[in-house]
């Protein structure tokens, strides 16, 4: 009775399967790791604002129960509106003031970077690398060292205790770093799109509207995006040009707020909680676009 050997080529072929199964393992067992760590990552991020939402609809006495109440005995959703509505305060006023400021950045913002951009990138110009880098020299510099020649120059022109200083200034460039972004994604435009747009009798302000723009929705998401978030969050900016109370914008809201009713904790969570929700619908709502223009915009340089 004699024994079939192996042959050659089903050794190697097992010793295939063997190899890929142990691929296919190590694969999983990485992408099972990753998961996991991200998971614990978002979780201590998520955390914080779990725990606002929690502390806004709670009773002013569980809010400051030791342990603390992982889950509301009882659900409160009038915080809401009894914050909102607290005496003395103007939060719809301030959300006013707050949305006309933040929109109002944000035109200039996109409007001024994605023309400085544009010049960067396509425009050959004496100097055109020099004032570049020295556009992006200019992230370096402090906003603490400007400040006191800013106010001396708002208040010598009468803009103190208004809206001017805090949007005028975002329609002179928009910001190094939102040029660097467009004009990173600029770059990647084929030069032949603008060639056919001359060929056509297009002058430089109808190819940057007509070709640029529209094929930059990406990195124009998350300049949007930065400005919205910087615009909207401003405390530093509107606590030092605002001094009335009627120009007051949300940040400076709540902070009067804090100052004032410190101690009910469940109303100042409420408020925040609103204050936020904006920043978390539109980053929900356009975090694709943030993501692939952050990606495209550091390709090439």
């Amino acid at each position: 009775m004699t024994t079939a050997t192996p042959t050659a080529p089903s050794i190697n072929q097992s010793a295939a399967h063997t190899a890929a199964r142990r691929r296919r393992t190590g694969r999983v067992l990485h992408a099972v790791s990753v998961y996991t760590a991200l998971s614990i990552i978002a979780f201590f991020f998520i955390l914080p604002l779990w725990w606002m939402v929690l502390t806004s609809v709670k009773t002013a006495q569980e809010a400051y129960y030791f342990p603390p109440t992982l889950i509301p005995r009882q659900l409160v959703l009038t915080n809401f509106a009894e914050a909102w509505n607290h005496p003395g305060m103007q939060f719809t006023r301030w959300t006013y003031n707050t949305l006309y400021i933040t929109i109002t950045v944000l035109i200039g913002v996109l409007l001024t970077s994605s023309l400085c951009a544009y010049g960067f990138a396509r425009i050959r110009f004496p100097g055109r690398e020099f004032w570049f880098i020295a556009t992006l020299a200019s992230i370096m510099l402090p906003p603490q060292v400007t400040l006191i020649p800013l106010y001396v120059l708002f208040f010598r022109i009468g803009w103190l205790d208004t809206f001017n200083p805090l949007i005028v200034p975002a329609w002179f460039g928009g910001g190094a770093i939102n040029i660097f972004l467009m004009r990173q994604f600029f770059l990647q435009i084929p030069a032949e799109l603008e060639d056919a747009a001359y060929i056509d009798g297009a002058n430089r302000l109808q190819i940057w509207w007509r070709i640029f723009l529209p094929l930059s929705v990406p990195a124009f998401v998350t300049v949007a995006l930065f400005t919205f978030q910087a615009t909207w969050n401003d405390f530093f900016g509107p606590l030092i040009y605002l001094t009335g109370r009627d120009n007051y914008t949300l940040s400076l809201g709540m902070n009067l707020f804090n100052s004032q009713f410190g101690a009910q904790i469940h109303y100042m969570m409420a408020i925040a909680f609103i204050m936020s929700v904006p920043m978390i619908l539109i980053f929900f709502f356009l975090q694709r676009y943030y993501i692939r223009g952050v990606v495209l915009s550091g390709i090439k340089g």
